[in-house]
C-alpha cells in the first residue's frame, strides 16, 4: 500500500465502511500513541460511520443453533467436511461491515474446513507472536537442548517497554532468576514483555524462532526481531535502553513529529515485521491441538498455559457459552490518533462434546472503540458455537 497521508491511508483501509469526520479529525491531531499488549489504556476513540443513518458499528443477532437447516442434516459429513450452514455468511457478514483491515480465519481442527475473509495477507501480530517464542522453546526442550528447570537471569539491561511487571522485581532485586517454566507461564498468561524476550534469548533469538517456523512449515507467519526493536521502529525511534525504565519511551515518542511518526506506522502496517495470515495462525493453532508440532507433554504443557491466559477476556473468551473451553494468545499494538493498530485474538475453542475450531480475528487497523473491537471478536466466537452441531 503506498499513501501520502494518514487521513488517505485510513480510506484505503476500509472500502466499505465511511470513517467519521470526527475520527479523521482525531487522527490529524495526533493525540498521544497508548502502550503495547494492554499496558496503558487504550483511548475511546469515535465510533466511525458504519451503516444507514451512520450508526455505531454492532454485530446484528445470530439464529439460533436450535434450527439447523433441513437439508444439510441429512448430510453425514455436515459440520465435518463442510462448514454449518449460515457460519460463513455470518462471518462475512461481521467481516464486511466492521470498519478498518480485518483479517478472520476459522478452522474445525477435527474436520476438513476452514473460512477466512483476508486469510492470506499479513496482519500485524504484536503479543500474538510470544507463542512462537513458547513453542520454540518447547521444541527446543523437546531436543534436549534446554529444560523447564532451567535459570534465566534478568538484569536491568533485558527490560524492555509496556507491559512488563516484571520490571519491578529487576529494579527493585537489581537482578532476578527466573525459571523457563515461569517465563513461560509470564510471557503467555500475563503477556509480560521482558518475561518474553528473556524467553526468547534462552530459545536462541529469533532466528531460532524463525527456524522453528521454517522446519515446521508455517506458512505464511514472520517473527520480529523483539519487543525493543519492534515497537521503536513501529513508533518511529531508535531503541535506547534508558527507555525501558518507567514511562520514558512514551515521552521520547511524544517529542516526535507527527509527519515522522505517521510515516514509520504507515511503513509498518503495509509491511509488518512480525506480520502473520490468519489463515496460516489457525492452520498452526490445529497442528499443535492435534500433536504435530511438539511432544506430548509439551503440547498438554502449551494448551494448557493458553487456557489461562488472563489477557482480553471480553475478546474470543466472552462470546461463547457456558461448558465451551478456551485456550488463546491476544495482542495489542500502538494506537495514533483515532487509529488503533494490531487489535488481535487468536486460539482454539472447545465445544462441550469435545469438537474444537481455530480462531484468528486480527485488526491491522481501525477507528472502532476498544467496546467495538471486542464485540466483533465476541461475534465471532459465539457464531462458531451457535452453528457448531449444525
Amino acid at each position: 500500500m503506498h499513501f501520502n497521508s494518514m487521513s488517505m491511508f485510513m480510506q484505503g483501509t476500509v472500502s466499505r465502511v465511511r470513517f467519521a469526520k470526527a475520527a479523521t479529525a482525531i487522527v490529524t491531531a495526533g493525540l498521544m500513541l497508548s502502550g503495547c499488549a494492554g499496558a496503558v489504556p487504550e483511548p475511546r476513540t469515535a465510533s466511525p460511520a458504519s451503516g444507514p443513518g451512520d450508526r455505531p458499528w454492532s454485530p446484528q443477532p445470530l439464529p439460533q443453533a436450535s434450527a439447523p437447516a433441513p437439508q444439510v442434516q441429512a448430510l453425514p459429513d455436515a459440520g465435518v467436511n463442510r462448514p454449518p450452514p449460515g457460519l460463513e455468511a455470518t462471518i462475512h457478514d461481521l467481516w464486511r461491515t466492521f470498519p478498518g483491515r480485518t483479517g478472520i480465519a476459522v478452522r474445525r481442527i477435527d474436520g476438513d474446513w476452514a473460512i477466512a475473509r483476508r486469510g492470506d495477507e499479513f496482519f500485524p501480530q504484536q503479543s500474538v507472536s510470544k507463542l512462537w517464542v513458547a513453542l520454540a522453546m518447547l521444541d527446543r526442550i523437546d531436543r534436549g537442548q534446554a529444560r523447564l528447570e532451567d535459570r534465566v537471569r534478568i538484569t536491568p539491561d533485558d527490560l524492555t517497554l509496556f507491559h512488563q511487571p516484571l520490571s519491578s522485581r529487576v529494579q527493585r532485586e537489581g537482578a532476578v532468576e527466573e525459571s523457563v517454566a515461569s517465563l513461560l507461564e509470564l510471557a503467555i498468561t500475563g503477556s509480560d514483555n521482558t518475561a518474553n524476550d528473556s524467553l526468547l534469548r534462552h530459545a536462541g533469538g529469533p532466528e531460532a524462532v524463525r527456524s522453528f517456523i521454517e522446519r515446521n512449515r508455517l506458512g505464511r507467519i514472520r517473527f520480529g526481531p523483539g519487543e525493543r526493536l519492534l515497537q521503536s521502529r513501529i513508533a518511529g525511534l531508535e531503541w535506547q535502553q534508558r527507555y525501558s525504565v518507567a514511562r520514558s519511551f512514551q515521552a521520547a515518542r511524544e517529542q516526535l513529529p507527527l509527519s515522522l511518526r505517521q510515516e514509520a506506522l504507515r511503513r509498518y502496517l503495509a509491511d509488518p515485521e512480525d506480520g502473520a495470515a490468519p489463515s496460516a495462525i489457525v492452520d498452526a493453532l490445529a497442528r499443535l491441538a492435534r500433536g504435530e508440532l511438539l511432544s506430548p507433554a509439551s503440547t498438554r504443557l502449551a494448551l494448557e498455559t493458553m487456557a489461562r491466559t488472563r489477557s482480553g477476556p471480553q475478546r474470543l473468551r466472552a462470546g461463547v457459552p457456558a461448558g465451551w473451553r478456551v485456550a488463546h494468545k491476544t495482542g495489542t499494538g500502538q494506537v495514533l490518533g483515532a487509529v488503533a493498530t494490531g487489535y488481535n485474538d487468536i486460539g482454539i475453542i472447545t465445544a462441550p462434546d469435545g469438537t474444537r475450531y481455530a480462531v484468528a480475528v486480527m485488526l491491522a487497523d481501525t477507528t472502532a472503540s476498544v467496546p467495538q473491537r471486542m464485540q466483533l471478536m465476541q461475534a465471532v466466537s459465539r457464531a462458531v458455537a451457535t452453528h457448531h452441531g449444525q
